[in-house]
């Protein structure tokens, strides 16, 4: 899988279940759990650890996303924080991670996968350079292997880049409605933050890639500008056949789009091989009336920016589910929709004979929580 372009995109929501399956208990002591600063890793790392977390919550949902590549988890404390509905205390997942390996030319395995972050990290923010190059002393570029990244870049990318739907439509309206008609139609406007610093090209001074976040290229000279037009890239137009296009656009009414690799050190999480991966994430969610509104979306392109082919390739979603209180839940699949899903294993959450007593249970009726590969790489 050299220089090979993999996307995938997931959705995970809340379900009402209404079918009888059997399925094993596997309960886990969270409370062992907790936020580390591996101090290994800390002196010898080229970047320090992903700290940026944001919580989406733009509809009937709300979690919590970081940018080091784990998802749900409130570290600093040990608890979930996937809750449906927001607001309501009552949370359904606890953590959950992108997970990828395979083999190099010469059998080795290689892999990128963490649970809880608490042994360390696979992942580090920002993207890896495209090339492998000697550099330029002369003109101050250092030497750059391909898929490298240093300390400095994982610090610039480690956070979220926030767009909504609506905002890049209200600027494209903007920018198309004559320079007369602009004062009346958009009083005050002025061009959003978001737009303006999207991150849609590379430093070619770090051999990166030109082309990083998805824009729309107004004016078709290849280079972002907003004052030309240029916008984040939602499919305004509706342009892009999503069913049989694998063109990488930015999705949902609310999205967080972020870039991250598994180069920045050593995988302290599992202990693997790194790989040269770069990934460019997004977590998105709509806002709707019907079942949508209780889901929320993720979205990866993969690039192997490594010299090496990777074969025997595999992309996992690592979840951990928690329905309320974590040690009376069962999971199942239903494999005609491709669906995994867990729930309670009581009709009340409370009623768990012979536990300690749960600090979060959820109040009536438990839910289910489906987690589904809605588009496969």
């Amino acid at each position: 899988m050299k220089n090979k372009i993999n996307i995938f995109t997931l959705f995970i929501g809340a379900l009402a279940l209404t079918t009888s399956v059997y399925a094993r208990e596997y309960p886990i002591n969270k409370s062992s759990i907790k936020k580390t600063n591996n101090s290994f890793q800390t002196k010898s790392s080229a970047c320090a650890q992903a700290q940026g977390g944001k919580t989406l919550a733009y509809n009937n949902v709300s979690a919590l996303i970081e940018t080091g590549g784990s998802m749900w988890q409130q570290r600093s404390t040990s608890t979930s924080s996937y809750e449906v509905p927001k607001n309501s205390k009552q949370y359904l997942l606890f953590s959950g991670s992108l997970w990828v390996g395979g083999e190099d030319v010469n059998g080795q395995l290689k892999l990128a996968a963490i649970k809880y972050r608490a042994q360390g990290d696979d992942f580090w923010t920002g993207p890896l350079s495209v090339t492998p190059n000697t550099g330029n002393p002369a003109i101050g570029r250092r030497d750059y292997g391909a898929a490298t990244v240093d300390a400095a870049t994982c610090s610039e990318y480690d956070k979220f880049f926030i767009t909504t739907r609506n905002e890049i439509a209200e600027f494209n309206g903007w920018f198309n409605t004559p320079d007369a008609d602009k004062a009346t139609d958009f009083p005050g406007y002025t061009i959003p933050a978001s737009i303006l610093n999207w991150p849609a090209h590379g430093d070619l001074g770090k051999f990166q890639d030109f082309y990083l976040a998805p824009f729309y290229d107004n004016d078709g000279d290849g280079v972002y500008n907003p004052a030309s037009g240029d916008y984040p890239w939602y499919d305004l137009k509706k342009e892009v056949d999503c069913r049989n296009d694998r063109q990488v656009t930015l999705f949902g009414d609310y999205n967080m789009w972020w870039v991250f690799n598994d180069k920045g050190a050593i995988h302290s999480e599992s202990g693997g091989e790194q790989i040269g991966m770069e990934i460019r994430g997004q977590a998105f969610a709509f806002a709707t009336t019907d079942e949508i509104n209780n889901m929320t979306f993720y979205n990866y392109e993969l690039i192997n920016r490594s010299t090496q082919t990777l074969t025997n390739t595999y992309f996992a979603f690592y979840s951990d589910p928690d329905v309320g209180c974590s040690s009376n839940d069962f999971s199942g699949c239903d494999i005609q929709r491709g669906l995994a899903y867990a729930y309670n294993k009581y009709d009340d959450d409370f009623a768990t004979p012979g536990l300690n007593a749960c600090p979060l249970p959820v109040h009536g009726i438990p839910p289910a929580i489906g987690i589904d590969f809605f588009e496969g790489p």
